[in-house]
């Protein structure tokens, strides 16, 4: 049997707070520079996504690996982990924070973001709660829920990002006098969400008490979700959203600590099972060829390259 792993760097988002299924190749964001992305090499198989923790690494490593079949991206989706769901004690409402290494990423969108675009790989930010009490399951009113998606929306815009990633961990429900999970909060923020952003990606790293609200007062948001992923690295789990296969990842992998047999057996389930996404994490600056290999083989039929 085997130890389900979530080690995500905790201290990250607390130290430090003081981020339709994808087409392949299809327009990357260009909202800050209106340069069409290239077309990716043509690659057939699942979606794969990849984390990566901007306090230590770059962006950059998502485009440094391409299939030595055909030179496709391994990587469609780079995930800027993590902005923060913070409170305010004052106006006691919550806000979108971003610590010094995330900001760095953004300011930086020309360097850090635009040249993953241009190959073809989506670029989201992922937002994590902050230990502050605020989360995205207890929004006190559908009018402060839409604020907080408004702010979302526009720093998807002003940074040219292509969507929203949401990941409800870290958020101590109740601190700072702030309200318990509540039914409607998630719902109406993701509607308002995609309202706001009807052709970028939004994803539920499926996980806390947002994940299991998805349903209020008739309205089941679902539907709204590009992508719905296992949050425990080294564990197969189908996330409970009703998405259909194709947008759902059950596989979770860290990459150099998820072994590169339990990799491959996830990426070969993958496949056999009929599911369209293959999430990993922890996308570190090191030449990780040989585990990344491990699940391109099953994926892709093909090894990974990895190019400094």
């Amino acid at each position: 049997m085997f130890t389900l792993v979530r080690s995500r760097v905790r201290t990250a988002a607390f130290a430090l707070s003081a981020v339709a299924a994808l087409a392949f190749g299809g327009t990357a964001a260009t909202a800050a520079t209106g340069a069409a992305a290239a077309p990716a090499a043509a690659k057939q198989g699942p979606t794969s996504v990849a984390y990566v923790e901007v306090n230590n690494n770059s962006m950059l490593n998502v485009g440094k690996y391409t299939l030595a079949n055909g030179g496709g991206n391994v990587f469609d989706v780079a995930v800027v982990f993590a902005a923060n769901i913070n409170y305010d004690t004052g106006t006691k409402s919550a806000y979108l924070h971003f610590n010094e290494n995330v900001q760095r990423v953004l300011d930086n969108a020309a360097t850090q973001i635009r040249p993953l675009q241009q190959k073809g790989i989506k670029v989201v930010l992922s937002v994590l709660g902050n230990h502050q009490g605020a989360g995205f399951a207890n929004f006190p009113s559908q009018q402060d829920a839409s604020a907080f998606a408004k702010k979302l929306s526009d720093a998807v815009a002003k940074y040219g990002l292509d969507g929203i990633d949401f990941d409800d961990e870290y958020a101590e429900y109740g601190n700072n006098g702030t309200g318990q999970p509540n039914d409607s909060s998630f719902v109406h923020l993701v509607t308002a969400l995609r309202a706001n952003m009807p052709g970028k990606i939004i994803s539920l790293y499926n996980i806390g008490p947002a994940a299991s609200r998805l349903s209020y007062g008739g309205v089941d948001v679902s539907s709204k979700f590009d992508y719905a992923w296992n949050p425990y690295y080294g564990s197969w789990q189908v996330p409970r959203v009703a998405l259909p296969k194709s947008k759902l990842s059950p596989a979770a992998v860290e990459i150099g600590r998820t072994s590169q047999s339990t990799a491959a057996d996830l990426a070969r389930r993958t496949v056999s099972e009929g599911y369209g996404v293959y999430l990993t994490y922890n996308l570190d600056g090191a030449d990780r060829s040989a585990d990344v290999s491990a699940f391109t083989r099953e994926l892709y039929g093909s090894n990974a390259v990895y190019t400094r």
